[in-house]
């Protein structure tokens, strides 16, 4: 959905940093680390030692959002007869962080990196995140090195895991690669990555895994102020998350083979929802044949068009009841991620997730045939409480600073009309619902004297727009 108007408000603005402070406030947020989190850091920085095993011949490359410091993975892609060979890169932030030293301590109260407008409270100390533990250019660096075989259609056939030293010889962001992967001057590890990500979106509709193409609602900072947007992944965004799952899937295989891990879940949809659901296409007008399954419906879905955003929206009901399942000894009931359609393990984020490093440890010690290290045995068990509250402090961060920036852009705009489309209702009351406006990157709450047209294109009213509430509203007359 293309943003044509460009409405932005100024990151200065005395009522926009009241209200970042008192987001801060009400969800307890973390502030600046600690002196002695901070000291540790750069002690740990100073005094790493690096792994035996020398990979730097591989010439990995590191593609993420523009201007990023915390470079948690790199990506090296060759064949192998008629097959690959994907070589990935973790950071390795155990080789920094000791069980029970400030910086374990501080991280484990943060749970992860928190993203806001235009900053970020981070899960370590930018000496390591942004600096000695991130996999920079042209910097050698500790790693956790998966090393994945695949076959000539994509399908896994070997992991394991090993610390080695790497370097990165190229940061890429999103756009440029793009770029170079259309008109020719990607080089041969993007194109593999193309080659091979395509084969692996192949492998996902094979076993059933679904991908929803909801377009991102984000707060875009540029001119010393902030705009929103909604912006579709590229395409190599879609091939580089297509390895990160690959690397998870392979860490889950591991894991539920040697009993002892922890993964990331996700129920099978409630057949009363899939059949909500299918309601819900017949109300929009949607073809879903009844001999069609849930993810092949989905893949059939154009965001761009209005009806089809709706229901896009709406399948997002199956998607709830993520978690993580922790276990030694005794697989969990729930080993499955019903959207993945496999078993699948948070392992490649570990300078933004917390669970990261104690997954990641668990596979070093099965591919190394020795036990689990003791820290990471011991603290299995309480870790899936950890990262589901973080997870929600994340997730109200995130909406709660939407809500505030929302309600800035629109502030002087009560009593205009804008275009978009309702993208749902309420089951208990049709007269309420949400609407978007692409126009200007809002998505929000919509009331109507009559029963909102699900899926429609509309003209709404601004009724509120309070930053102090956090409150954007509109109306269909």
């Amino acid at each position: 959905m293309p943003s044509n108007l460009v409405v932005r408000v100024k990151a200065s603005s005395p009522e926009l940093t009241e209200g970042l402070a008192a987001i801060a406030k009400e969800l307890d947020l973390p502030g600046e680390f600690p002196a002695e989190v901070t000291a540790a850091a750069e002690r740990a920085a100073a005094g790493v030692v690096l792994p035996e095993l020398d990979r730097t011949d591989l010439p990995f490359l590191t593609i993420d959002p523009a201007g990023s410091m915390d470079l948690d993975q790199a990506v090296h892609i060759e064949r192998a007869g008629d097959g690959y060979v994907v070589h990935y890169a973790i950071a390795d932030v155990a080789a920094f962080v000791r069980p029970g030293d400030p910086v374990d301590v501080e991280a484990n109260r943060r749970g992860e990196t928190l993203y806001g407008a235009g900053s970020r409270i981070p899960l370590h100390p930018p000496a390591l995140s942004e600096d000695a533990a991130s996999l920079l250019p042209d910097q050698v660096r500790p790693a956790l090195l998966w090393t994945i075989g695949l076959d000539a259609a994509g399908a896994q056939t070997e992991v394991r895991v090993e610390r080695a030293r790497v370097r990165s010889t190229a940061r890429w962001s999103y756009v440029d690669a793009q770029r170079a992967l259309d008109d020719g001057t990607a080089g041969e590890v993007l194109e593999l990555l193309r080659e091979v990500g395509r084969l692996r979106e192949q492998q996902e509709v094979a076993r059933g895994g679904i991908s929803l193409p909801l377009p991102e609602q984000e707060v875009d900072e540029t001119d010393g102020g902030f705009r929103l947007v909604f912006r579709e992944q590229l395409p190599v965004e879609q091939w580089n998350a297509q390895i990160s799952l690959l690397t998870g899937m392979g860490a889950a295989s591991l894991m539920v083979g040697a009993k002892v891990g922890m993964l990331r879940t996700l129920p099978p949809a409630d057949p009363r929802d899939v059949a909500r659901l299918r309601r819900v296409a017949k109300g929009l007008r949607i073809s879903w044949p009844q001999d069609q399954d849930y993810p092949a419906f989905v893949r059939s879905l154009d965001p761009t068009v209005s009806r089809h955003q709706a229901m896009v929206v709406a399948c997002t009901r199956l998607l709830r009841g993520s978690g993580y399942a922790a276990f030694d000894g005794e697989l969990p009931e729930q080993t499955r991620h019903s959207a993945i359609a496999a078993e699948y393990a948070h392992v490649t984020a570990p300078l933004r997730r917390l669970g990261d490093r104690y997954a990641g440890e668990v596979c070093l010690a099965i591919c190394a045939g020795t036990p689990v290290p003791d820290w990471v045995a011991a603290a299995l068990p309480g870790l899936p409480k950890t990262l589901q509250d973080s997870a929600r402090r994340a997730g109200s961060y995130e909406r709660a600073v939407l809500d505030l920036i929302e309600a800035a852009v629109l502030a002087d705009r009560v009593g205009q009309r804008f275009d978009g489309v309702v993208t749902s209702v309420r089951d208990d009351e049709a007269t309420s619902g949400v609407v978007v406006l692409a126009e200007v990157g809002v998505e929000a709450p919509v009331t109507s004297a009559r029963p909102l047209p699900l899926g429609e294109d509309v003209t709404v009213t601004l009724a509120t727009a309070d930053l102090a509430a956090r409150k954007v509203a509109f109306t269909l007359p």
